[in-house]
């Protein structure tokens, strides 16, 4: 199985996970939301697994800084929607196994996760 990873190279967390993953030998793929975008489906999926609250990075500059229309009132339509308009607001690393995903990065939980 290649799991496949999906951030932003420049994140610290990010850079994080992908050396976790190498010095254990997980191989994977890297989906870079700033090259690819993300598609609804994905974020359906995840939200639909993790509620809205965890895949939605309302800690990030780039929440923080949208208009308070934006920020209230959050929903999961609202979130995906505000998630593909720029999608530096996800949570990351999300690790797809394929069976399930991991949102962030704790090497405890990738360690349980993948043997």
């Amino acid at each position: 199985m290649t799991a496949t990873m999906y951030g932003i190279p420049n994140c610290d967390t990010v850079k994080k996970a992908r050396d976790w993953l190498g010095a254990n030998g997980v191989a994977f793929e890297f989906h870079d939301y700033k090259k690819a975008g993300i598609d609804r489906a994905s974020l359906e999926r995840w939200v639909a697994e993790h509620g809205w609250e965890t895949v939605l990075n309302r800690a990030g500059t780039t929440f923080k800084k949208l208009p308070d229309a934006d920020r209230v009132d959050l929903n999961p339509d609202k979130a995906i929607e505000l998630m593909l308009a720029q999608p530096s607001m996800i949570k990351r690393p999300v690790l797809d196994l394929g069976d399930r995903r991991i949102v962030g990065f704790k090497p405890d939980v990738y360690a349980a996760a993948l043997g």
